[in-house]
């Protein structure tokens, strides 16, 4: 599985981003694909995630409201979509791809087997 994450830039605080993951490679229908974001200094966490069906999704609780995933499987295509921006989310976004049953693994980084380069989001205040 191959991931190319696009979309990052700057913009204001209040402003909008959409992230894009082109995915390739061989998937499943037990697949799930997330965001994650790891700024300066910081661990990288989980943003979202969603369900290769689109089906299931997640969001960390300082995202949810103003965030959304989904998925254009025709086009295998993630996306996730980013309302109301705040300085706080400012960091390197990356997307990942893993294998999972469980919707409870979604959120877990060690679900995630493949990365994509990041793309840089910085939010000014």
């Amino acid at each position: 599985v191959q991931l190319q994450a696009s979309g990052g830039g700057l913009v204001q605080a209040g402003g909008s981003l959409r992230l894009s993951c082109a995915v390739s490679g061989r998937t499943f229908s037990g697949y799930v694909m997330g965001w994650f974001r790891q700024a300066p200094g910081k661990e990288r966490d989980i943003v979202a995630a969603i369900s290769w069906s689109g089906s299931s999704t997640y969001y960390t609780d300082s995202v949810k409201g103003r965030f959304t995933i989904y998925i254009d499987n025709a086009k295998r295509m993630v996306y996730l979509q980013m309302n109301s921006l705040k300085p706080e989310d400012t960091a390197v976004y990356y997307c990942a791809a893993g294998w999972t049953t469980t919707a409870r693994a979604m959120g877990a980084t060690s679900t995630y087997d493949y990365w994509g380069q990041g793309t840089q989001v910085t939010v000014s205040s």
